[in-house]
């Protein structure tokens, strides 16, 4: 989840669906009329090197309605800042389908660059009951949930069962440990993503949410950050860097490097998306065989995650909205959405396969999973999220580094989000 991938934005997951759509022997009238036609579709970059020849075998299937994969960089950032600049270009743009970060949703909406979609061509109900509200905005859908994802702390059990301690539930015990037992086998206590980028705004909300706090309300109308559980949420961060249990060098990781330092074992704790589970258990792995996943803790039990994932929008200018919602609609059938789990490790929208026995014998932490999307919270809704992360990004990174305190920090924080909110 890189922060995208992992967040499950779907480097993947195209190439997952074009599979399992061939496979369940689905077929489009070729010939009917509404809007059906080629499309374009945006992701971020495709690191995986078998997405082209997938969709390859879509094209073959369905010749009057090609889709044309649009790659753009492989940083969330970036991929932000080109869709963006094309869809305020007007007209048709580049893009038909946009696989677009679960924050975007109410931005590109208010920015009237995504269409309204009808509810009843989308198998809503059958998804986790979270994901639809990353869709949505003003009461309308703007989007359908596509992959789903919640941050998990995973932890070393060898380590954990020499010393005969369970798992933290509590940021108490989280800290103790990180602090005492990590140096006894050479490792660093914990670690999420703490660089200024998007990981950093989800580190920070997830600290604030599991405090009991919030952000912003009413989508983005309303500033609710100025409370004593942010406090305690950015305090309990920046208190990991001034004593040590988190590591200085926390402050330049990403999903990637800190999930690297876990694999190669350097890390006893380590926050961060199902995908780094799954890698770090792979054959070849240091830690292979010897990690578990847990609920991220919090001050009094467990935490509140950041819901991450992607969802599937339609361009306002699209070429062939038919064709757009219809390759939607398939994209998020139950046959498709289990190879997103089983050929692509990324977190499905489909509920039932959180229970399916042979799933759960293959992806054990699934449980975990199910239980942490379903009591996870969105990023703050605001039509100007950029603007909101970036202001987040800049005050936690000035708490966690003492060039600020968190009280400082949080005052600070609901005044420039206060400016936010009025434009």
């Amino acid at each position: 989840m890189r922060w995208m991938r992992a967040a499950g934005r779907g480097l993947l997951v195209l190439a997952v669906v074009l599979t399992g759509y061939v496979a369940s022997g689905a077929h489009a009238d070729e010939s009917a009329p509404g809007g059906r036609g080629p499309l374009t579709l945006a992701t971020a970059g495709d690191l995986t090197g078998y997405l082209g020849p997938l969709l390859q075998g879509w094209n073959r299937t369905h010749p009057a309605e090609k889709v044309t994969l649009v790659e753009l960089p492989d940083s969330a950032d970036e991929t932000h800042a080109q869709m963006t600049t094309d869809l305020r270009g007007g007209d048709r743009g580049r893009f038909d389908v946009l696989n677009i970060d679960v924050n975007w949703t109410s931005e590109f909406a208010a920015a009237g660059w995504i269409r309204p979609l009808p509810p009843d061509r989308f198998p809503l109900k059958s998804f986790l009951p979270p994901v639809v509200d990353t869709a949505t905005y003003q009461g309308r859908l703007y989007a359908v949930p596509y992959v789903t994802n919640a941050g998990l702390l995973l932890y070393r059990k060898d380590v954990l069962a020499k010393e005969g301690v369970p798992p933290p539930r509590t940021w108490a015990e989280l800290e103790h440990d990180a602090r005492t037992i990590a140096p006894k086998y050479g490792l660093d206590g914990y670690a999420g993503q703490f660089l200024p980028y998007e990981g950093l705004t989800v580190n920070a909300a997830e600290a604030v949410y599991s405090a009991g706090g919030t952000i912003l309300g009413d989508e983005g109308t309303r500033v609710t950050v100025d409370s004593d559980a942010a406090r305690e949420g950015i305090g309990f961060l920046a208190r990991g860097i001034r004593e040590g249990w988190i590591p200085e060098k926390a402050l330049t990781y990403k999903e990637e490097e800190s999930k690297q330092a876990f694999q190669d074992g350097r890390l006893l704790f380590l926050r961060n998306w199902p995908y780094a589970y799954a890698v770090a258990s792979a054959r070849g792995s240091r830690v292979a065989g010897r990690i578990g996943a847990v609920p991220l803790p919090g001050p009094h039990g467990p935490g509140t995650s950041v819901l991450g994932g992607s969802d599937l929008a339609v361009n306002t200018h699209a070429r062939h909205p038919d064709s757009a919602a219809r390759l939607i609609a398939y994209l998020t059938s139950e046959p498709v959405q289990r190879q997103v789990l089983t050929r692509g490790a990324l977190p499905p929208v489909r509920a039932a396969l959180y229970e399916d026995p042979a799933l759960v014998r293959r992806f054990p932490y699934l449980p975990t999973l199910r239980s942490a999307v379903l009591t996870a919270a969105p990023r703050p809704k605001s039509p100007h999220y950029d603007q909101v992360s970036l202001v987040v990004q800049a005050v936690v990174q000035d708490a966690l580094t003492g060039h600020e305190t968190p009280a400082a920090a949080v005052r600070r924080l609901a005044r420039e989000l206060a400016a936010i909110s009025r434009r």
